[in-house]
């Protein structure tokens, strides 16, 4: 690796920089959005779960194009304009408008498959696999440190103008692109030779390679499924929680709270254990360990689906907010280890792209389940909903468990394992 100029921010610290202002930026609007959505717009059930399907659905469709994009041109090039657009998205999304908020979960969703895969892919070159599992753990801690410093900052703006941190929130994640165009280096990263950049036969040729590759490592597959069943299962639970919280509940009577305060009060006391879980997480697992990573991620989805469980089914507002903070806490911690557990099997060549595929089976199954549990939201009760989605990540156990039988192989390489096929670096 080249050393970085004096007075520059080494590519580690800038990894953890950008998840720590991204969480930051991206929650001053999301600890209020979705109670803006329910509260100020009056979005029923079923068009709390379309938002989400819009945007998982522009994330099925841009998901692998951007990563092998990010594969083939500059993952550099990718954060910075996912960055932008995630903060135009944002503006568009505080109009109190069905359609306009439709609209900016497009231009997040194109946003969110740039970033996706690219990030994480650029830290991996800049500073090698082997620190690669400590940054992700470091930077999921940077993510609820951010969080945690939104959610009191997002609660007290949205208390004045329930749009108002969704507007805030925007403007920073551009402030954040322009700063990114003059910090944010790129040593690591093989370019494409300049004749191939603009070859459409080269990024297929990227994605094929990836493809082979997920054949070639059954476990790539089953860490697809999971990714299927863990979207299908979120869709319906990040959409329908607040929901549940707010209109299912008598909210204790504590001086004159809003309701906007009690869910931040909430999503404060889930991001400050996530802090604590990450690095009980850094210090204990293994991340180079397909063994130990697979079976903590088996553990944490058991007790996933146990915490989501008594959230649905709970009978009083203090139940229902222990086991909402469990959830929440569980799937921050769930989503670092996964990023590692990638990595363990993907040949550097076409990193992106497969962490890009994982993302993508997540969106296909938001986009499979999140409608129909929404319409049960709307047809039946949030109840009924929510334990639809608990069901749902129910098949996910089976597929740890598949993981570990198929055992921990070494990393394919391209080369090695298909000589007599043409590779895109060709």
């Amino acid at each position: 690796m080249e050393e970085e100029p004096a007075g520059r921010i080494s590519p580690y610290h800038l990894y953890l920089l950008v998840s720590g202002a991204t969480s930051l930026f991206l929650w001053l609007a999301f600890s209020v959005n979705l109670v803006f959505q329910v509260e100020r717009v009056g979005l029923s059930p079923l068009e709390l779960v379309l938002v989400g399907t819009v945007l998982e659905g522009t994330y099925f469709l841009f998901e692998i194009p951007t990563g092998v994009i990010a594969d083939v041109y500059s993952r550099r090039l990718s954060v910075i304009v996912g960055t932008a657009l995630l903060g135009a998205g944002l503006l568009v999304v505080a109009t109190p408008s069905f359609a306009v908020i439709l609209l900016g979960n497009v231009i997040m969703g194109i946003g969110y498959t740039l970033i996706s895969g690219a990030l994480e892919a650029w830290v991996v070159d800049e500073i090698g696999e082997q620190r690669a599992g400590h940054a992700f753990l470091r930077g999921s801690q940077a993510e609820q440190v951010g969080m945690l410093i939104a959610t009191p900052i997002g609660v007290g703006l949205a208390t004045m103008r329930l749009n108002l941190p969704i507007i805030i929130g925007g403007g920073l994640m551009l402030a954040l692109a322009g700063l990114l165009v003059v910090t944010m280096t790129e040593h690591g990263f093989q370019r494409t030779p300049r004749e191939d950049r603009n070859s459409w036969d080269h990024m297929r040729g990227t994605f094929l390679d990836g493809a082979r590759l997920t054949r070639r490592r059954p476990v790539l597959l089953t860490i697809f499924a999971i990714a299927f069943f863990m979207g299908m299962s979120s869709e319906g639970f990040d959409r329908l929680s607040p929901a549940h919280l707010l209109q299912s509940f008598a909210l204790p009577a504590v001086g004159d709270l809003k309701p906007v305060v009690w869910y931040g009060i909430l999503t404060f006391t889930a991001a400050l254990l996530r802090i604590g879980a990450a690095e009980v997480l850094r210090r204990l697992v293994d991340t180079n360990s397909h063994a130990a990573v697979t079976r903590v991620l088996l553990g944490i989805d058991t007790l996933l689906v146990i915490a989501m469980a008594g959230f649905a089914l709970a009978g009083s507002f203090a139940v229902a907010a222990i086991a909402f903070v469990a959830a929440t806490v569980l799937r921050g911690i769930n989503s670092p280890l996964t990023s590692a557990w990638i990595n363990q099997s993907v040949d550097p060549r076409v990193r992106a792209t497969v962490i890009s595929m994982s993302g993508q089976a997540d969106a296909i199954g938001q986009v499979a389940g999140g409608p129909g549990i929404g319409a049960i939201g709307s047809a039946m009760s949030l109840r009924a909903a929510l334990s639809a989605a608990t069901l749902a990540l129910v098949p996910s156990l089976l597929l740890y468990t598949r993981a570990l039988q198929q055992g921990e192989a070494p990393v394919v390489e391209l080369e090695d394992d298909a000589p007599e096929e043409v590779t895109a670096s060709s």
